[in-house]
């Protein structure tokens, strides 16, 4: 956040603000902007379905997603990284979430809603490979734009981003190979081991993908602040440059939310039924995920921003990943590819409502001594605000 010399917050007013909750028009109206997006997506894909070409030519998916993660590690201070990662009890949470919990718990509901031993829902081996997929990406993208949206910490965001990313070049696909051909057969799903029956993933896949969707834009955020404060300074860097490239994130998430809806809006509309049942358990676990992991933090004695932090990197889940792998190995028209995309179209809204539970839980609950992993400038307003627990 900015560090001009007043409070930023919900009910700043401030034009130059650096908060992007500030911004008047985007931010009064964020909800329905977004719901708007995803339906010009969805509506646009239908209507004119010869679109996807010119997205895929034109790689506007990739674009929208680098500029929208842009702004908040622009924001970074890097110097403060090695402390980030010097926290054992954080760095020790995050990767018991995301590495153990996390795909652990979306391998499950992919058993309940797709394995055919649920009464009533027959085996879906492409939505439960679908769901394997989403699990085993963990998120380096969008929970950037929802940490900041949160008021949480864009240095433990972007070091846990970092964490995550270095395991997922190593694990992903050996994660997926695991949860995909190797447990099923061990728990006795025959019927879905026996319908996956061909499966390739090569880390090299996966090192490509988080070399577009994280490294330009880490690679432009570290750039910009090691230029912007030895040439101007920092101040000019916190009070000037930071609050005008602010809009970008919000303004490039709806961009890519239309363009990635797009894509997929034919079948979206033709198959209402199918997009309804994989949103369950993926909505199931976005919010399991965020309140236990919120918990967890709040439980070490993590401060709020921290905590904020912790929750939505553990909650939400690379799809550009997901999406971009299961498009190379089972084609653009699959079944598992559908599943992928679908998962944007749940986790948009119901994290976008996870931001307001965060926001609430900042108010709510008294933060006070609350400081592991507290950084040398993090804020103090929320642990000295009086709740109503007071």
């Amino acid at each position: 956040m900015s560090n001009v010399d007043h409070d930023h917050g919900p009910d700043c007013d401030c034009p130059d603000c650096g908060d992007p909750r500030s911004m008047d028009f985007l931010d009064k109206y964020l909800t329905v902007w977004i719901f708007g997006a995803m339906a010009i997506g969805v509506g646009l894909g239908y209507v004119a379905p010869s679109v996807t070409r010119p997205i895929q030519d034109f790689h506007l998916v990739e674009i929208g997603l680098i500029l929208m993660m842009y702004p908040p590690l622009a924001k970074v201070n890097y110097g403060q990284l090695p402390t980030v990662f010097k926290n054992v009890n954080v760095l020790g949470l995050s990767l018991v979430q995301n590495w153990l919990i996390g795909p652990t718990l979306m391998f499950g509901l992919a058993v309940v809603f797709f394995s055919g031993i649920t009464p009533g829902l027959p085996a879906r081996p492409e939505f439960f490979l679908g769901l394997v997929f989403i699990g085993m990406a963990r998120c380096i993208a969008m929970v950037l734009v929802w940490n900041e949206l949160a008021e949480g910490s864009n240095e433990y965001a972007a070091g846990l981003v970092a964490f995550n990313s270095v395991f997922q070049i190593v694990t992903y696909g050996v994660y997926v190979w695991f949860f995909a051909l190797i447990v099923p057969d061990l728990v006795g799903l025959e019927t879905v081991a026996s319908q996956i029956d061909q499966f390739g993933i090569t880390p090299m896949q996966v090192f490509e993908a988080i070399a577009i969707y994280l490294g330009i834009p880490f690679a432009a955020g570290i750039l910009s602040r090691y230029v912007g404060t030895r040439t101007k300074g920092v101040e000019w860097y916190e009070a000037e440059f930071v609050p005008r490239i602010s809009p970008l994130t919000l303004i490039a998430l709806l961009f890519t939310v239309i363009v990635m809806f797009a894509m997929q809006g034919e079948r979206i509309v033709g198959q209402p039924s199918d997009v309804l049942l994989i949103a369950v358990p993926l909505t199931i676990y976005f919010v399991v995920m965020f309140f236990v992991s919120f918990g967890m933090g709040r439980e070490i004695g993590a401060d709020y921003s921290t905590t904020t932090a912790i929750g939505f990197t553990a909650a939400s889940n690379n799809f550009e990943l997901a999406i971009a792998v299961a498009v190379a190995v089972f084609g653009v028209g699959s079944g598992v590819a559908f599943a992928t995309v679908v998962g944007p179209l749940i986790e948009v809204p119901v994290l976008l409502a996870l931001v307001n539970v965060a926001l609430y839980f900042q108010d709510r609950f008294d933060w006070r001594g609350h400081t592991t992993g507290q950084l040398a400038d993090s804020t103090t307003d929320a642990s000295d605000r009086p709740t109503d627990d007071d």
